[in-house]
């Protein structure tokens, strides 16, 4: 039977920090947890408190989930991954994402069009940075090094890291939802962070990872809720759901409605967006289907998570990256899941 390991995602911040968050990330280093994820939206970054993070732990591994692309350039988010993988020790996961265009066009004032080969553009220039073998430079439309564009001085030379980096295979993680982008992350990354998985329909990615290199990893975040009540504990995760379904997009392109559809409810996902679009948050809450929240998350007694597990266990995911932050229950989730 397949060992799954333990993941923790401290997501953004909201209005301020978690005033909890060194607590949390050495209560799970304790535990056995496998690694500590910080994520980025519109406002708290994703390095800065996995710095923080790092200072106060000492073998658990740090990942970013995700570094949105449009924030950086290339050879910005690589000088953060190296610089942290020094001060850390080797403990650095680097995972990118390309956001979605109200993010990226809205957010950070940058074009969102092409994400798939900005993606291999950008992750091809972090390897060039990290194996240190020769001056980095690109060809590619998007990232140009040198640059010689509209603008340019024409003085640019390409450049060598000065620091040299502790690993020159630091794992690369890309957090992809379409079929295009998933492939790509089997192809070109060594680990991929899905947004929704169900190991109850396996046949949705089946194809795009079935050529994954040995080692891929896959952690998924799950929301795992030790309850009594199942239909209680899956309410913040349709809320979720509602929000990201509903509102995380335009009308005519929300890649999370578009990965529901492809997940088996198509006209649920549409209702959804219809009904959140419209002002009608508490009723697009209620259109969230329970057996759909079930499917990607642990709720319930621990009995019913033991045995959900199994499916998980069965599944392509090696990794569990959960958001509980509540310390007794990851301590529980520690003993179903590593023991």
């Amino acid at each position: 039977m397949k060992q799954l390991k333990l993941g923790l995602q401290m997501g953004y911040w909201g209005a301020g920090p978690d005033p909890r968050m060194v607590e949390v990330a050495q209560e799970a280093e304790r535990l056995g947890y496998d690694a500590i994820f910080t994520a980025e939206a519109w406002g708290s970054d994703v390095f800065t408190p996995l710095a923080w993070i790092g200072a106060h732990t000492k073998t658990i591994r740090l990942g970013t989930a995700v570094a949105q692309l449009s924030a950086r350039t290339p050879t910005a988010t690589a000088m953060a991954a190296l610089t942290l993988d020094h001060l850390t020790g080797g403990r650095m996961i680097l995972g990118l994402g390309v956001s979605g265009p109200q993010v990226v066009e809205g957010w950070y004032g940058r074009p969102f069009a092409k994400p798939v080969a900005r993606t291999r553009e950008y992750v091809d220039i972090i390897r060039q940075v990290l194996d240190r073998q020769s001056p980095v430079s690109s060809s590619g439309k998007h990232y140009p090094i040198p640059y010689v564009g509209e603008g340019a001085w024409g003085l640019g030379k390409s450049l060598k890291s000065i620091t040299h980096p502790l690993r020159s295979d630091m794992p690369i993680f890309l957090g992809a939802e379409g079929p295009k982008n998933v492939s790509l992350a089997a192809e070109i990354a060594d680990g991929w962070l899905p947004l929704y998985y169900s190991p109850y329909r396996q046949d949705v990615y089946q194809s795009q990872i079935a050529d994954r290199p040995a080692g891929f990893e896959i952690m998924q975040g799950v929301s795992v809720t030790i309850c009594d009540d199942v239909e209680e504990g899956l309410i913040p995760i349709k809320n979720s759901l509602a929000l990201y379904i509903g509102g995380m997009g335009a009308k005519r392109r929300n890649f999370h409605k578009e990965l529901m559809s492809r997940m088996g409810y198509e006209a649920e996902a549409t209702q959804i967006q219809d009904l959140f679009l419209a002002g009608k948050k508490e009723q697009a809450f209620q259109a969230v289907p329970s057996s759909f929240a079930d499917e990607i998350s642990l709720v319930g007694p621990i009995d019913r998570i033991k045995d959900r597990l199994q499916a998980w266990r069965d599944s392509p995911v090696t990794s569990l990256l959960i958001n509980n932050r509540n310390l007794g229950q990851m301590r529980s989730i520690a003993e179903l899941v590593l023991s």
